[in-house]
């Protein structure tokens, strides 16, 4: 389906110099007669009509705040393999007030207050980078409008956001959609690779590889393994579905296509994957317009070779979209999703030791959800985020209850689409040990 054509204004205008939003108005309309057709978007796309805001920082860094906590000669953002850098000290919010024309009535300035958490979005990423840190990056909010607040910091320690884009001294990955970003702690960067905006697809990376949008990518031995996803036709075609399996090695800036074995997955897009015991990777699910998938996969990574998984128990319905995340060495978490005609809200753990799914339920896990992230954190015994300071007289404690095992872990759900118009902006933490023990009782 094309993008809406823009409307011609009645009436003529009056010569002269168009006003600052007439400007605006233009280049939407000059970037959407260059767009062609929509994108695999997300299914609330289809309640608005798609347009390019600018893109602004919204929301101010806190003084002294920096991006990453390690060496910041290290630290650095890549967007696939041309690094953005985020090193050095804090960047400035950019100055509100422009030089008037003259003969313009001028306005009364009103400035809105910063915001204090990432607005309401889907397709984004969230990305650990230490303990106590996590990145959002992307995504796209009501009327199918690219977020103009794309990059936050989350806080564990506190559960507190601060606006990232002022915390990088160099440049940061533009607003999208369906892109991965993974954290190298070798290297103390963040990879973000793929993605689309509109019909702008983001692919900056020297080899064969397509540009890609909601594939998966996993990290492993510090190679990108990127498979799936989204890849652009020439008009009218539509887009296409990839079954590729693309590895991306960072320290020689390199992507190159592996020999593969075994019995392959079908193309699809919105798949998850969760690298398990470091040794297999499984993908779940994905789609590829109009069919829906519910199969299990595996790439062993010493042999390279993909296997169909025979699963057994209540497997999760066909579903695109949805979180996925690891909860031990054994078992990880399929959660929400999108199933062609509503988003989802339930939840079901897999292990590999039994190949056995099992649906659980949480109070907290209950809300229908697509395109959300999924994240796991350390946290402390006794409800602190792991690393927050108890104070000296506390520290050898904390140290025996880690060596003990007293430190926790827990998921942090943010964000997603509901399939009605509503994109959720908020954060739920829902502990892992209390998800486990329902799968005990399942």
């Amino acid at each position: 389906m094309a993008p809406p054509a823009a409307q011609e204004g009645k009436g003529k205008r009056k010569r002269g110099r168009p006003s600052a939003k007439e400007e605006e108005e233009e280049g939407e309309e000059q970037e959407k007669k260059e767009g062609g057709e929509e994108e695999n978007v997300c299914p609330n796309g289809r309640l608005g009509k798609k347009t390019t805001p600018v893109r602004k920082v919204r929301g101010h860094g806190r003084a002294g705040q920096r991006l990453f906590k390690e060496d910041p000669g290290k630290a650095t953002a890549a967007a696939a393999d041309r690094p953005v850098e985020v090193k050095g000290i804090v960047g400035k919010t950019p100055p509100h007030g422009v030089a008037r024309p003259r003969g313009r009535p001028a306005k009364t300035p009103t400035q809105s207050a910063p915001l204090v958490r990432p607005s309401g979005r889907w397709g984004q990423t969230m990305c650990p980078i230490d303990a106590q840190t996590a990145i959002l990056i992307g995504g796209q909010g009501a009327r199918m409008q690219f977020c103009k607040d794309p990059m936050w910091k989350l806080c564990t320690e506190d559960l507190s956001w601060v606006a990232a884009e002022t915390l990088a001294a160099g440049p940061t990955p533009e607003g999208r959609i369906g892109h991965t970003a993974v954290y190298d702690p070798d290297s103390a960067r963040i990879f973000v690779f793929g993605g689309s905006k509109n019909r702008k697809w983001f692919n900056d990376a020297q080899g064969k590889v397509p540009p890609l949008a909601y594939h998966s990518c996993s990290m492993f031995r510090g190679e990108l393994f990127v498979l799936g996803g989204v890849f652009p036709l020439p008009h009218p075609q539509p887009d296409g579905c990839s079954d590729s399996l693309y590895i991306f090695d960072p320290h020689l800036s390199i992507w190159y296509q592996p020999i593969v074995t075994g019995d392959k997955p079908s193309p699809r897009s919105g798949h998850s994957a969760c690298v398990m015991q470091g040794m297999k990777i499984y993908v779940f699910g994905g789609w590829d317009t109009p069919v829906c998938y519910n199969d299990m996969y595996t790439l062993d990574l010493g042999l390279m070779e993909f296997t169909a998984v025979q699963t057994t128990g209540k497997a999760p319905s066909p579903r695109s979209w949805h979180g996925s995340v690891a909860l031990s060495d054994t078992k990880f978490l399929v959660h929400g999703g999108y199933n062609g005609h509503a988003a989802l809200n339930d939840a079901f753990i897999f292990d590999i030791d039994t190949n056995c799914w099992t649906e659980v339920t949480h109070p907290q896990l209950s809300v229908p959800r697509a395109g959300h992230s999924i994240i796991s954190m350390a946290m402390a015994g006794d409800g602190r985020w792991a690393g927050q300071s108890r104070g000296a007289q506390d520290e050898e404690e904390e140290e025996e209850e880690q060596e003990e095992g007293g430190a926790s872990r827990s998921l942090l759900v943010f964000g997603g689409g509901d399939n009605e118009g509503h994109f959720y902006s908020d954060l739920t933490v829902v502990s892992i040990e209390e998800l486990l023990g329902a799968l005990e009782h399942s």
